[in-house]
Formats: structure tokens, C-alpha cells, sequence
């Protein structure tokens, strides 16, 4: 998943990657890929993680979780927002969703849009399917500017001890953008339509669903391994 990842970063232009790694860091090295070490692993969450490379945001990023696969098409589409803060986010999600749960509100988490595109509410528990707008992917991306942003509210947050109600330690991505958005900072969404799929557990490898998506974004890096030589 990874390595696709990587091609597909590289097939926009992409050729700096870092991943940072905690459990078995060693199966993450690359030679095209840059590593840092979360050593507090075992007992922190997303945002720490995150933020064991904050040297390395110190300009624009992309900032993706390791378990999505995405096609260049998402990526393109990212790349072209001028958003201090934008989140790709998928708005043909429930049938993915419904075929990897009987109860999709298991596994969802509410977001909320403005009507100009602006993220107003991520990460909380449903209750019902009218407070999802659209499925949050993991993937998005900070301008240098954005990036600042984000740093300024997680050592806030750091010296207040918590962050949305959380410790810091233990608190998602989602936690970090809607203590941003609750901050008056803006944060916009990028839409999509499918083009990805994520793998929590084996069994999301044979959903009907998932194995042609799958096919679709695999098609879609033989094709650009013929024309970047990747």
C-alpha cells in the first residue's frame, strides 16, 4: 500500500517522502522514502505521531495515512486547491461503507459543510446519517502557512493538556482540524468520488467493493508506470 502510495506521489511530482513509523518501524525503509521514529508508539495516537516529524513541515506537505490507497486523480485534484488547510473528502461513501458494516454509523464520523466548501464539524460519533456529509479519508494538505497554523493550535493545545476534550497523546487528526476549525481557522474540503479505499482489517481486502476499486486505481499505476517510468 505504501509503495503505491509513493508512485503515485511521484507521478505529481512529489519526490520527497517521509513516513514515520513506531511498530516495526524497519519494514518502512525505503530508499526512496525518508524515516522518522514515533518511539512512544505503543502508547500515542495520530497527532503525536504526526508531529514527531514537525521539523519536517516547515513548507507545503501532503499528509496521508498509511493504510488508504488513493488514485492520482484525488491527488491531482488536492494539489490544485489553494487552501491554506484542504481535506479530501469522498462524497460516494456509503455504498463502500455499507458493504464493510452492517451499521455503517459504527464507523463513521460526522462532517459537516458550509455552503461555500469550508469543513464546520469533523470526527464526532453520528447519530444519525444526516450529520455525515461526506467520509474523511486521511488524506490533505498544508500550505507552509497552514502547516504554522497547525503547529500553533497542537503546542496550544500541548500546554493546555488536552485537545477536543482528549490528551493530546491520544488525540486524532480529526481531534487537531476541529479544534482548528472551533479556533476560526479555515478548512476546506476538496470533494472526490470514490478512487480510494482504506484497510483496516484483512477482511476489507475481499469486499466486493474494494477489490474493484483496487482494480480501477492498480490500472491506473500501470498506466503511469508506462509514461514516468516509475
Amino acid at each position: 500500500m505504501l509503495d503505491r502510495q509513493i508512485k503515485v506521489l511521484k507521478s505529481e511530482g512529489i519526490h520527497r517522502i517521509i513516513l514515520i513509523g513506531g511498530y516495526r518501524s524497519e519494514m518502512l525503509c525505503r530508499e526512496d522514502a525518508e524515516l522518522r521514529i514515533n518511539p512512544a508508539y505503543s502508547e500515542t495516537n495520530m497527532v503525536y505521531t504526526l508531529f514527531c516529524a514537525e521539523s519536517d513541515l516547515d513548507d507545503e506537505a501532503i499528509v496521508s495515512y498509511g493504510d488508504i490507497v488513493y488514485s492520482r486523480a484525488i491527488l491531482s485534484k488536492l494539489l490544485k486547491s489553494d487552501a491554506d488547510i484542504a481535506v479530501t473528502i469522498d462524497e460516494d461513501w456509503k455504498s463502500y461503507w455499507f458493504a464493510r458494516s452492517n451499521n455503517p454509523l459504527d464507523d463513521a464520523e460526522t462532517l459537516q459543510l458550509s455552503s461555500e466548501g469550508r469543513i464546520t464539524e469533523i470526527g464526532r460519533k453520528p447519530n444519525t446519517m444526516e450529520e455525515i456529509e461526506g467520509q474523511y479519508m486521511g488524506l490533505m494538505k498544508f500550505s507552509a502557512k497552514g502547516a504554522a497554523m497547525m503547529s500553533k493550535v497542537y503546542h496550544e493545545a500541548k500546554k493546555a493538556g488536552n485537545l477536543c476534550g482528549k490528551p493530546v497523546k491520544k488525540a486524532q487528526l480529526t481531534d487537531l482540524l476541529q479544534t482548528m476549525i472551533h479556533s476560526g481557522y479555515r478548512v476546506d474540503a476538496v470533494t472526490v468520488q470514490g478512487g480510494w479505499v482504506e484497510v483496516d482489517t484483512i477482511s476489507d481486502l475481499f469486499l466486493d467493493v474494494t477489490k474493484e476499486r483496487l482494480r480501477l486505481i492498480k490500472n491506473s499505476i500501470k498506466q503511469l508506470s508506462k509514461h514516468l517510468s516509475l
